[in-house]
């Protein structure tokens, strides 16, 4: 026959195991008894990432100026002269980079597109829990992203491969581009998933 323990906040009897598993989780997840470290880690960690995104995320808000430029310029040429190779490319790279390093001030903002029938009306709670779990998909999903982008960067370095246009523009750079865009955003969504624990236990970051 199992030992039987008692918990004095929930009144109910509990097996062993169940009573050495609650034990467990609080002593992680309880603010009163996490590592001083751990606290003091994930504070650096979020302001160093959080700066980082946020800072690049407002130089990249100007670069569609830097697009309209292009786009400007493309009108111009083939209007009035001789249209020019590289606006097509150009304005393609300068749109991937838009949005690719300016994704993680997004995610930062929370300003990308969700379904929020349900969630504007929960607490502060339940969103963070919410969020916890879909975050982790955000995540393994920026992974598998970032290790294909790594490769096909590979295969561009190695083999110096080139745009099948006129003007013949190497991808690496777009490429690499686009692979620290998505680093960036792992480390934005990894921060938020630690802001998100942090607010279901309670813990001031």
């Amino acid at each position: 026959m199992q030992e039987q323990y008692y918990t004095t906040s929930r009144r109910k009897t509990l097996t062993r195991n169940q009573y050495v598993h609650n034990r467990l989780c609080n002593y992680i997840f309880q603010t009163s008894q996490w590592p001083s470290f751990m606290i003091q880690f994930a504070r650096r960690y979020i302001h160093i990432v959080d700066t980082v995104n946020r800072r690049l995320g407002r130089v990249m808000m100007y670069s569609i100026f830097v697009m309209v430029g292009i786009l400007l310029w493309s009108s111009i040429s083939k209007t009035f002269f001789l249209p020019s190779l590289w606006t097509l490319e150009i304005a393609q790279f300068a749109m991937v980079a838009y949005y690719i390093l300016g994704g993680p001030y997004s995610i930062q903002l929370g300003a990308n597109v969700r379904m929020d029938l349900f969630y504007s009306g929960w607490t502060t709670r339940k969103k963070a829990q919410v969020d916890a779990i879909t975050v982790l998909f955000l995540i393994f999903y920026l992974g598998v992203m970032l290790y294909s982008g790594w490769d096909s960067l590979s295969y561009s370095l190695k083999y110096g491969e080139r745009s099948p246009t006129a003007w013949r523009p190497y991808l690496w750079p777009i490429k690499l581009t686009m692979c620290i865009g998505l680093f960036l955003m792992l480390l934005q969504a990894i921060s938020e998933l630690i802001k998100d624990i942090a607010t279901i236990k309670g813990v001031k970051l």
